[in-house]
């Protein structure tokens, strides 16, 4: 996979350099253990590193600075502007914990943002990454939050994430609730941002939930459900056969 260096000018290709490099070498390690157990079997052509504003402005109009389109992922290396995207996400509500939680984010979890856009090429989902998707979309991304974070970052970073979102869920719920894990990216990217990751949160905690608790931890059982699923004519939908409230 290539490494393509977008940036306006040499002194942040050198303010980024570490980084993008430490990112290089732990995303090959994850690579490996997704072509292993999660039939990852085709990569993507390129890794574009940017900053937010080229992210967000130029490349696309996607708010958020971490994407894949078709075969290229791009990537904001930037932590700060991470940060600060995160708090924003808070809608300005009273959340100390959650805020400081923001504020010292750290570079794993940031890393694990990365891995998320290589495990949308896993040939385990069922839907071609560049179509529109529909029925499963909140399966395939909530399974793309969970794997990463599960393999790198240990056993304190995971719970304090989960607990994180745990919370926002709470928080948003009577504002963003009212509509089904089935209608994943109704909002689109039009939404607020609080509105947009409202359904990554869910997302992750109802599949986090599924492998956990209802799979006792086997997750090839819960892929090979979603499979049957799928097989079977997506005859209902995905969380009404998971039996998801």
């Amino acid at each position: 996979m290539k490494q393509i260096y977008a940036f306006e000018n040499i002194e942040d290709y050198t303010k980024y350099q570490d980084i993008t490099e430490s990112f290089d070498k732990k995303l090959k390690e994850y690579q490996h253990i997704l072509e292993k157990k999660y039939s990852l079997t085709k990569m993507p052509k390129a890794i574009v590193w940017t900053t937010e504003e080229l992210a967000t402005t130029i490349l696309s109009t996607i708010p958020i600075p971490a994407y894949t389109n078709k075969d290229i992922i791009y990537m904001s290396p930037d932590l700060q502007s991470w940060r600060k995207l995160f708090i924003k996400q808070l809608d300005d509500k009273d959340l100390p914990p959650i805020q400081r939680f923001y504020e010292n984010y750290s570079e794993n979890h940031l890393m694990t943002i990365l891995a998320h856009e290589l495990t949308h090429h896993s040939d385990l989902f069922i839907d071609e990454f560049e179509d529109e998707r529909g029925d499963s979309i909140w399966f395939e991304e909530g399974m793309c939050q969970y794997l990463p974070r599960k393999y790198l970052l240990n056993e304190k970073e995971f719970e304090e994430i989960t607990s994180v979102e745990m919370e926002l869920v709470e928080v948003f719920k009577d504002k963003y609730g009212a509509r089904s894990l089935d209608e994943f990216g109704s909002s689109s990217y039009e939404g607020s941002l609080s509105s947009i990751m409202y359904d990554y949160w869910r997302s992750y905690l109802a599949v986090k939930y599924l492998v956990e608790v209802r799979a006792n931890n086997d997750i090839d059982s819960i892929f090979d459900q979603y499979q049957n699923w799928n097989k079977e004519g997506r005859k209902i939908p995905l969380t009404e056969f998971f039996e998801l409230n």
